[in-house]
C-alpha cells in the first residue's frame, strides 16, 4: 500500500470517528483526540465568520500550553487582515516561524497571543462545506517548522471532512435552538393566556351562580356554555405548560411517601362519578397490601386521570373500566382497562407522541388535545417507570404503568 492510500484510509477511519459527534464542542473533542495520527499539533482552535463575514471569533479551543489566550469568545476584524487572503485562495496557510512571522507583521494581535500561549508554527485551514466560507480550523505546534514537510492536499481534504461534519453540528445546534426557543414561547404564551381564560371563567360562574343577578332561562344556557369552554381552554394551557416544562427539563416533581391504596381508592371515588355519568361500570381491583412507595401524587393523578378519561370517552354505556393495581418484583404495575373499539396493531406507535392521532375516532362531543398520553409517558418516566398498551380492535384497550418501589 503507498503512502498515500494510507494517508487516506487513515484520514477515512479519523474522520469517521469525529462524524460521531453531534455538537461543534463534541466533533472538535474528537478532532483533537484522532487527528494526531496524521497531522502533528499540540492546540488546535476553531473560529467562526460572524457579522457578514467581517468578524472572526473563537469559539473552541484545545491546547497542552498551560494558559489559552486565544480563547472562546476572542474577537479579530477580518479586513484587512492575513486570513482575509486566505478566504480568498481558500488554500490552508502555512507559517513555520510564527516569531519570524510576528517581528515582520508586529501589528498583528492574533500572532502576538499565539505566540506568547508558546507557539512556533501553524497551519490555518479555511472550512468550506459548499461554496461559501464559514470559519477556520487553525492547527499549531510548540516546534518550528512542524509544517514544513507537509502534504498540503491532504490538509485540505481534512478541512473539507471536518468542515462538513460541523457544518451539520451547526444545523443541529440551531435546530436544537429554534426548538427551546418553541418551547419558551410556547410557555410564555400558554402563561399570558391562562389569566384571562381565567377571569372569564371567574365572571361566568358568578353569573352561573346568580351572584351578579337573576339570569332568564335563555341566558343560562350561554353562560354556562362558555364556562365549560373556558374549563377546556384552561385544560390545554395546563397540557402546553406541561409540554413546555417537559421539553424544556424543567418539570416539576414533588414526591413524598404515599399509601398507595387509600390513594387508589379515593381516585377511583372521584372517577367513577366521571363514569357513573355516563352509565359506564368503574371497578377497583386492588390488593389491600400494596406498599407504601415514593412518588408525586398530583402528577401520578394525571397520569390515572388521563388513562381514566380516555376510557371513558371511547367507551359505550353499559361498559365497564378496571383500575387494577399489581405487585411486581421491583415496581407496582397500575392498569386501566376498557371495552372500547381498541386500536389497530399499526397505530399503537402513535399513541404516546405529542399530537398523536389514530383512525379511531371518539364519540360525536368527545375532544381531545392529543397531548394527555405523551404528557403521561414522561411523567412515569420522570418517576422511573415505564407506560405502554396492549390493545386489538373491537376487544378494548389496557394502558398500563410501572412505578418503582425504590424511587430512580
Amino acid at each position: 500500500m503507498s503512502s498515500r492510500e494510507k494517508e487516506l484510509k487513515t484520514l477515512l477511519s479519523v474522520t469517521h470517528q469525529i462524524n460521531a459527534g453531534l455538537t461543534i464542542e463534541e466533533v472538535l473533542d474528537y478532532a483533537y483526540k484522532t487527528l494526531h495520527v496524521i497531522i502533528p499539533y499540540d492546540r488546535i482552535g476553531f473560529s467562526l465568520l460572524e457579522e457578514n463575514d467581517t468578524v472572526l471569533r473563537a469559539h473552541w479551543s484545545c491546547s497542552k500550553a498551560p494558559v489559552i489566550k486565544i480563547g472562546k469568545g476572542y474577537l479579530a476584524p477580518m479586513k484587512g487582515s492575513s486570513l482575509e487572503k486566505v478566504l480568498q485562495t481558500r488554500e490552508p496557510r502555512i507559517l513555520n516561524d510564527l516569531e519570524a512571522y510576528l517581528k515582520d507583521h508586529p501589528q498583528s494581535k492574533s500572532t502576538r497571543d499565539i505566540v506568547e500561549e508558546g507557539m512556533r508554527s501553524s497551519l490555518t485551514c479555511p472550512l468550506i462545506p459548499s461554496r461559501k466560507p464559514f470559519g477556520f480550523l487553525f492547527f499549531s505546534s510548540m516546534e518550528s517548522h512542524k509544517y514544513q514537510d507537509a502534504h498540503v492536499g491532504l490538509f485540505r481534504e481534512i478541512a473539507a471532512q471536518i468542515a462538513l461534519t460541523l457544518e451539520k453540528s451547526r444545523l443541529y445546534e440551531q435546530v436544537i435552538g429554534f426548538s427551546d426557543l418553541k418551547n419558551r414561547f410556547l410557555g410564555i404564551a400558554a402563561h399570558d393566556l391562562r389569566s384571562p381564560i381565567a377571569v372569564i371563567k371567574g365572571y361566568a360562574d358568578l353569573f352561573s351562580e346568580g351572584l351578579l343577578g337573576e339570569l332568564t332561562p335563555d341566558q343560562k344556557g350561554p353562560i354556562h356554555s362558555i364556562s365549560q369552554h373556558c374549563d377546556k381552554m384552561l385544560s390545554l394551557i395546563r397540557d402546553l405548560l406541561d409540554v413546555s416544562a417537559i421539553e424544556a427539563g424543567h418539570l416539576a416533581m414533588a414526591p413524598r411517601e404515599t399509601d398507595l391504596v387509600a390513594y387508589l381508592k379515593k381516585n377511583a371515588v372521584d372517577n367513577r362519578l366521571l363514569s357513573k355519568s355516563k352509565s359506564i361500570e368503574f371497578i377497583l381491583e386492588i390488593p389491600e397490601d400494596l406498599p407504601k412507595i415514593m412518588m408525586d401524587p398530583d402528577r401520578i393523578d394525571q397520569v390515572i386521570n388521563n388513562l381514566i378519561t380516555n376510557a371513558i370517552k371511547f367507551s359505550k354505556p353499559k361498559s365497564r373500566i378496571v383500575l387494577r393495581a399489581v405487585p411486581l418484583e421491583n415496581s407496582i404495575a397500575i392498569s386501566v382497562t376498557d371495552q372500547g373499539p381498541g386500536i389497530p396493531p399499526g397505530e399503537i406507535s402513535k399513541m404516546f407522541q405529542y399530537f398523536g392521532r389514530t383512525n379511531v375516532l371518539p364519540p360525536p362531543g368527545e375532544k381531545s388535545t392529543g397531548l394527555g398520553l405523551a404528557i403521561a409517558k414522561r411523567m412515569v418516566e420522570a418517576h422511573g417507570g415505564k407506560i405502554g398498551v396492549e390493545s386489538q380492535p373491537g376487544q378494548g384497550s389496557t394502558f398500563t404503568f410501572t412505578l418503582p418501589l425504590k424511587p430512580s
